[in-house]
This record gives C-alpha cells, sequence and structure tokens, in this order.
C-alpha cells in the first residue's frame, strides 16, 4: 500500500528550547492529518510525559521509552519491560556507586534517592520535578526504561558488566537504560509491520543520538538543523532548526504538506 507515516521526536524537534511548540509545527502538522498521512511521535520520553504534546497536536500513535512501549490509535501494539532481575543487579551496583536511578512504568515515575543534584538539573531540562522516592519501585511494577545518573566516564564499567542493557545517554549527567536491542527504529519497525506500511514510505524527524537508527532505518530521515552532527551525517535531509520553523519547512520541501 502507498499509505505514508511520518514519525516525530519530541524535545529538539517537536519542542524548541523553551519546551514549547511553535505554532508553524502545530500547522504542519493539521495539514499532514488532513492530507491523510499517519503521524505518529517517536520519543525515548514516557507516555506520562507528553501527554500534553498528544492532546495539543491531536496524535494517539507513538513510540515510546525508545521503542519499549508502541501505541498506535490508543491501541498497545507492543511493550518490553526490562528484566526485573537484572534491573535489581543494576539497581544494587549503582546504590554502591553513589549514581542514583529513575525507575519509569508507562504511568509514572520513581526515584531511588531524594534531591539529588543530578536528577534535579537533568529532569528540570525536560521540565520535570525531582519525581517521588521509591527505591524499590521496580519490584513490583513493569519498568520501560531507567535513567541512570553519572557522568560520560562512569558509564562505561556498566557496559561492560550489563550487556543485557542497551545505555543512551541524552544529558551529560545521565544516560537511559533500555533493553539490548531496543531502539526508536525496533519501535518502528513493529509498527509499520503490524500496519502493513512500506519503509521506503516512512519518514522520520529527529535531532538526538538517540534519532540515528531511527533516521537509518526508515525511507526517508530528516535531521532538524539544530542536530548534532552525526545525526545529520546519516540523515537523508536536513532541515531548519525548530525555531526556524524546521518542522513546517521539512514537510514542505518532501512535498507532504502544500
Amino acid at each position: 500500500m502507498d499509505q505514508k507515516m511520518v514519525f516525530f521526536d519530541i524535545d529538539g524537534t517537536l519542542l524548541d528550547e523553551r519546551k514549547q511548540l511553535p505554532p508553524s509545527t502545530i500547522e504542519a502538522i493539521r495539514r499532514l492529518k488532513q492530507s491523510g498521512v499517519y503521524v505518529a511521535i517517536a520519543t525515548g520520553r514516557a507516555p506520562f510525559m507528553f501527554e500534553h504534546v498528544r492532546k495539543q497536536l491531536g496524535i494517539d500513535s507513538f513510540v515510546s521509552f525508545n521503542g519499549q512501549y508502541v501505541v498506535f490509535e490508543g491501541t498497545v501494539l507492543h511493550k518490553q519491560p526490562l528484566r526485573r532481575e537484572k534491573l535489581r543487579e543494576l539497581a544494587r551496583a549503582a546504590h554502591e556507586n553513589g549514581h542514583p536511578l529513575v525507575f519509569m512504568d508507562a504511568e509514572e515515575m520513581r526515584a531511588s534517592v531524594g534531591d539529588h543534584p543530578h536528577i534535579h538539573v537533568s529532569m528540570g531540562s525536560l521540565k520535570f520535578a525531582h519525581p517521588p522516592v521509591d527505591p524499590l519501585y521496580y519490584e513490583n511494577n513493569d519498568i520501560y526504561q531507567a535513567l541512570l545518573f553519572c557522568h560520560a566516564a562512569e558509564e562505561q564499567p556498566y557496559v561492560h558488566q550489563y550487556p543485557e542493557f542497551r545505555f543512551v545517554r541524552w544529558h551529560d549527567v545521565s544516560t537511559d537504560v533500555l533493553p539490548a536491542g531496543g531502539s526508536k527504529a525496533e519501535g518502528i519497525r513493529l509498527m509499520i509491520k503490524k500496519l502493513g506500511i512500506d519503509k521506503k514510505n516512512v519518514y522520520a524527524f529527529g535531532d538526538g543520538l538517540n534519532d540515528i537508527e531511527m533516521l537509518s532505518f526508515v525511507g526517508t530521515g530528516v535531521a532538524m538543523g539544530n542536530a548534532h552532527e552525526e545525526v545529520k551525517r546519516v540523515a537523508d535531509f536536513v532541515t531548519k532548526s525548530v525555531d526556524q520553523e524546521g518542522i513546517w519547512y521539512g514537510l514542505k520541501q518532501l512535498q507532504l504538506i502544500r
């Protein structure tokens, strides 16, 4: 079938530095949907962290947790939580090293410690407060993604010790913890397979390091003008920055909207 689908990252793609949706982006998404194109979000965020974006744009399909929780028009298509026993081992090691964690399920998140500066600064960059504390939250809840708070130089021992996990850095003091093999690309693959959409008709917009697999996988990968240079190198097209109407410009150049 010739059905087209476009996936959008959130931070630095849909949202600008102030975590606002530019008016041109809102209008571009409206026109895209009006033209019959499926529109979805692909993000490292948990579903509860971008509900306001979905409501404002009228989007009910998304790949969240960098591929671990996939929903199409309100129906869950795929979910893959972290292995509890391995997460338990990681939590113990991180505690011994003085590195806090945040555990996320589909509805909420909890921190392993309270009032930690690394958690404050990194979560604050997303306009979220320090989560409530529950160091054993993973024991009774399916955790789809954890956040490990440490500097890049301190991350490598975890990478070597836990091959079951994939570590993707998103902040100077924080890295995402995902199942090995997990990525936005895998979430997109699962969604378009179930929908019967040809990969050549799939587009994706992104700016961060966790978007590289996604932009490489889809038929047309679009890097924002404000994207990391590594992201731009794998993209098929580089649009303008998010604060320069990059979504509007990119969709127009690709002739997806008029």
